[in-house]
């Protein structure tokens, strides 16, 4: 009895993500090509993989054009142009391909980490039930490849195969750079870890194998998703130096240049103090069209999480920061808050340094699976509490119903629908989204 309950509960385990993902594929696929035109900074990145396309390097007419975030992310997106053409499904089929490979990938993660059927299944649809993971899903930026590639490299690094680790984290910041804090502190736990167990001659060869892993492959992945600057004579920088490498050196030099100085005001800036809170989320399009019935409609794609999910998952995270300070008084590991800690120090913490410089809340999508990891964390402590099991498992059916029908209300925003323009307004629960 026991062994036939454990093989239906894998069935679950595996089953339930697929569903929750294919279903989640649909809601990303539909009407996919709205709104038209370019949202947000579409313009750059879709305009980056055409060039890649033709010329394997970003050009401005017959003359380079200075770029400030690495190729991989952009040769996704022409991926997509490729086989469907450029136009707005062109653009964005790519990210909304990953936006459902993360949700199988984040309840893999949930179920190596906890063995739980239910648990993995309900991180499989909190994943699917986020507003931010949506819109990112569905508009051709970077940061939705960025966050499957860090999730996928903390993952094989939990199950120690740190050469795909490596290598994930070397795509990763083939994306985009801040994927470097997470091979920052991956390095140093992996490292740390050797010293705690090792002393002496021992320490030299797992020492030697972690640099290899986390210092020179990332290194050598993320230098060959530049092939085609490499290969061209067109690209910026390019003819700087007779040595390849001091140009491609030098243009990594401009670019930290631009990154590290852009100060310029933005009307949807938002200080990292409260994009946990989605006190100023990102608008990437807004429009007043006609069409909904009434006289004033209005069309927006707000790149907002499902308030009550983010809302929870705060106090999750302070939560599991709190046992996670417990175990380590009682010199103990849990995997999970591990975990949950490494994401939110690495996709998070790091932005607080730069207060000057021009940032968003829709970056914290990349520490957002580990945000979710705490609620689901949280659920496991509520059920595996004292209290009785039907009652603790009312409070997490009933938390999941009040996520589930907050998502599917703000639904519109994140899919750009047309709605009339009291529905949008009564949407504004802060004065603040506007």
């Amino acid at each position: 009895m026991r062994e036939k309950a454990h093989t239906i509960g894998f069935m679950i385990a595996a089953v339930a993500p697929i569903i929750i993902a294919l279903l989640s594929l649909c809601l990303r696929l539909v009407n996919l090509a709205s709104p038209k035109g370019y949202i947000f900074d579409e313009v750059y990145y879709v305009d980056g993989a055409r060039d890649f396309l033709k010329f394997g390097v970003e050009v401005t007419g017959s003359k380079p054009e200075f770029i400030v975030h690495p190729p991989v992310g952009k040769w996704l997106i022409a991926s997509g142009l490729k086989i469907f053409g450029d136009n707005e499904f062109g653009w964005r089929i790519a990210v909304a391909v990953f936006g459902t490979l993360l949700i199988l990938l984040f309840a893999r993660l949930v179920h190596v980490l906890f063995y739980s059927p239910l648990l993995t299944a309900l991180g499989a649809a909190l994943m699917a039930m986020d507003g931010l993971v949506l819109v990112h899903s569905r508009t051709a930026l970077l940061d939705l490849f960025l966050t499957f590639f860090v999730l996928l490299a903390v993952y094989f690094w939990h199950r120690e195969r740190h050469w795909w680790a490596a290598i994930s984290i070397g795509l990763g910041i083939g994306t985009k750079w801040s994927a470097v804090y997470f091979l920052a502190i991956l390095g140093v736990v992996s490292l740390y870890r050797i010293f705690t167990a090792h002393t002496g001659k021992a320490l030299i060869k797992p020492t030697l194998k972690k640099i290899l892993q986390y210092a020179i492959l990332p290194i050598l992945v993320y230098a060959s998703t530049w092939g085609g600057w490499f290969l061209s004579n067109r690209g910026w920088d390019r003819q700087w130096s007779n040595n390849v490498f001091a140009s491609w050196w030098h243009y990594h030099a401009e670019m930290l240049g631009f990154h590290t100085g852009l100060t310029q005001k933005h009307s949807y800036q938002a200080n990292p103090w409260s994009w946990m809170i989605m006190g100023r989320p990102t608008s990437f399009f807004y429009d007043a069209p006609k069409g909904c019935g009434v006289k004033d409609c209005a069309q927006e794609v707000l790149a907002i999480g499902t308030p009550l999910l983010w809302w929870l998952g705060t106090v999750a995270v302070v939560v599991t920061f709190g046992f996670w300070f417990r175990t380590l008084l009682l010199k103990k590991s849990d995997a999970a808050l591990n975990l949950i800690v490494i994401g939110i120090s690495a996709g998070y913490l790091p932005w607080f340094f730069f207060q000057k410089r021009t940032v968003f809340t829709f970056y914290a999508v990349i520490f957002e699976p580990f945000l979710l990891l705490a609620i689901v964390y949280c659920a496991k402590l509520i059920l595996d509490s004292q209290i009785s099991a039907w009652i603790s498992q009312v409070i997490v059916a009933t938390l999941f119903v009040l996520i589930f029908l907050n998502f599917i209300y703000f639904l519109p925003l994140f899919t750009g629908d047309v709605i009339t323009y009291n529905a949008w307004s009564a949407r504004m629960w802060l004065s603040s989204w506007i």
